[in-house]
């Protein structure tokens, strides 16, 4: 994951409700997904496995974030569990093809979740984040985004 995309799901994570923070999670675990298949095409050991770790790692904030109150969480804890292992056994193996099958299970999971998110109505996570606007400008065809300071007390006091 570059610096560019680690800014676009920061300012994104700014400005997400809740239904849409489970979109830009699945959305980090892709991109780290990702880059492990980009490196292992690449044959760059040490960059596959640092990002099959930080796929494990989103994998586990997923699992973290489960409430088992519901018994959805329950079939959700189990294809999570099964995804992170497959990751495991990816990692040591080399191979593609478990990568694969993995990533079309989450791609399935993530379809429902985009579904569910487009009816979540609910206000943003962060109340006090910087807004930002984006729109085209007098530029060659380039997104410019401002982020506007209208309050400057922004954040926490101690």
């Amino acid at each position: 994951m570059d610096h560019e995309q680690i800014q676009g799901f920061t300012r994104r994570l700014s400005q997400c409700n809740r239904g849409e923070m489970i979109i830009i999670v699945y959305d980090i675990l892709f991109t780290y997904l990702a880059d492990a298949g980009k490196a292992l095409e690449e044959n760059d050991r040490n960059s596959y496995k640092y990002a099959l770790r930080k796929a494990q790692d989103t994998l586990s904030e997923l699992i973290g974030a489960l409430d088992f109150h519901y018994d959805l969480s329950k079939n959700l804890y189990s294809l999570y569990v099964f995804c992170r292992n497959e990751l495991a056994k990816v990692m040591y193996e080399g191979k593609s093809d478990r990568l694969d099958t993995t990533e079309d299970i989450l791609r399935h999971l993530y379809a429902g979740f985009r579904e569910a998110a487009k009816q979540d109505t609910s206000e943003p996570l962060m109340s006090n984040a910087q807004q930002v606007y984006a729109g085209m400008t007098y530029g060659k065809g380039q997104l410019t985004e401002n982020y506007m300071e209208i309050d400057t007390h922004r954040g926490f006091f101690a």
